[in-house]
This record gives structure tokens, C-alpha cells and sequence, in this order.
């Protein structure tokens, strides 16, 4: 059986890209958007 996507969880890398984009004035609205996708899925805990 294939896995669900739901449960892939993006790497610390990729979540630091992400949230440079998103702190990036010149980044498109897509490009942000895909970011907050990205440290939604990243798993992280910020409690």
C-alpha cells in the first residue's frame, strides 16, 4: 500500500528555507504560500 502524504513530515532543512521565503519581501505570494505548507507539515512543536 502506498502512504499517505498526510503523513510525510518536511525536514528542518526544507523549514528553514520555507521560513526565510516567507520573511522575504521580494517572494511571491505563491512562493510564501508553499513555504507556510511546508512548516504546516514540518512537525515541529512550538509549544
Amino acid at each position: 500500500m502506498a502512504k499517505s502524504s498526510a503523513n510525510k513530515v518536511s525536514s528542518k532543512k526544507l523549514s528553514k528555507k520555507a521560513s526565510h521565503v516567507l520573511q522575504s519581501n521580494s517572494a511571491s505570494k505563491t512562493s510564501k504560500s508553499l513555504a507556510g505548507s511546508v512548516l504546516a507539515q514540518s512537525g515541529s512543536d512550538s509549544k
